[in-house]
């Protein structure tokens, strides 16, 4: 049992001797080990993975000759009780836990004015970088109608429900969920108006089981449309990071959307310049292809609207291969961690990984005395 210890549930991410997910172990007096194993539902795709990590751990074990792994499927009983161990005993009525007072969770929702600016990329790559410097990170897709998150980060299989809980696949250590992975067909457009677009969001911050995260990313669309209006009302506290790139034009949209703040009184936590300029292959020069300036005109312009500092995190420089790693679903920030662009990347997502928690929203322990 110690040894089944160190086995892990792929994507619940704690030991399966603690989710009850052991059904029995019989040893023989050869040392033929044979483990049950009870997966959350018939057909799970990471069941081969649990077979290779029960059959490593306890063949590791002195007198250990072979190990055999049943599979067996947990009865509803037994997946409710999963559920309240995870989630404890919930009433009827669902809370996001990442608006809840005491959430030490930091939520950034990465906004853009328009779309093309690399949104997704700067998303996908700081969930990466934020991993890999040892947070716990999920990436909500929110992008209902032009989303490509899954794809950016090599995931192809659909999420496993338990009762009512969604388990969001994991890849490159970050929790992932998004409209893409309910679809019957792959490409088919989602077309649904604002209250299901409302209501999706809802479902994937409440009925997925996010865990323990340091950082939750929201890939927000374009705009300032129903998701970013839903995010600012069912989470206040969510920190906006705006996505532009330098020329006037994406400037000034991107100022916009990152005007909604005053509005619903979110804070802002900087402004990310992408493609900022091309390297010269020939030489050290610095090509500005889409112009210069845009990243702090916006953050000058969006210092202004608020009355305080809005920084500007750092300008991205292009780089083919942050494209071509986002179609192979490999994040640049994880295949060639000190090219330009992961470097930049990489820097902004420990400077964001780092800063000291909020207390804003967070309940203090005081009350007014009246002298």
């Amino acid at each position: 049992m110690a040894a089944l210890a160190t086995v892990n549930d792929p994507e619940i991410r704690r030991p399966i001797t603690e989710l009850g997910m052991v059904k029995n172990v019989d040893i023989s007096p050869d040392g033929v080990v044979r483990v049950g194993v009870l997966l959350t539902v018939a057909g799970c795709p990471l069941k081969d993975t649990i077979t290779r990590d029960v059959t490593g751990a306890v063949s590791r074990i002195d007198g250990v000759s072979r190990v055999h792994v049943d599979m067996d499927v947990m009865s509803p009983e037994q997946r409710k009780e999963l559920q309240t161990k995870l989630r404890g005993d919930r009433g009827p009525e669902k809370e996001i836990p990442f608006a809840k007072p005491g959430s030490l969770t930091r939520v950034f929702a990465v906004a853009s004015g328009k779309g093309g600016v690399g949104k997704s990329s700067v998303t996908v790559n700081l969930a990466a970088a934020m991993a890999s410097q040892g947070l716990k990170v999920g990436v909500v897709d929110a992008d209902i109608y032009g989303h490509s998150v899954p794809r950016m980060l090599g995931v192809s299989e659909r999420p496993t429900k338990v009762e009512d809980m969604i388990m969001p696949p994991v890849a490159h250590d970050i929790k992932v969920i998004s409209v893409g992975m309910f679809k019957p067909e792959g490409n088919t457009p989602v077309v649904w108006r604002g209250p299901m677009l409302d209501r999706a969001l809802y479902q994937f911050l409440t009925d997925v089981y996010w865990g323990d995260l340091d950082v939750l990313l929201m890939d927000l669309p374009p705009g300032t449309g129903d998701i970013a209006i839903s995010v600012a009302q069912r989470m206040p506290t969510a920190e906006i990071l705006v996505v532009t790139t330098p020329q006037q034009a994406a400037a000034e949209v991107a100022e916009r959307a990152g005007s909604i703040a005053a509005q619903t009184h979110q804070q802002i936590a900087g402004v990310i310049e992408n493609m900022a300029w091309l390297p010269c292959p020939h030489c050290d020069e610095r090509i500005s292809v889409f112009g210069e300036g845009g990243g702090q005109t916006v953050a000058d312009a969006l210092t202004r609207t608020l009355g305080a500092r809005v920084p500007l995190l750092g300008q991205v420089p292009i780089d083919m291969r942050l494209r071509e790693g986002g179609d192979e679903g490999k994040p640049l920030v994880l295949t060639d961690p000190d090219a330009p662009a992961a470097a930049e990347l990489r820097r902004i997502a420990a400077d964001l990984g780092k800063k000291s928690t909020s207390l804003k929203g967070l309940k203090l322990d005081i009350s007014p005395v009246k002298h």
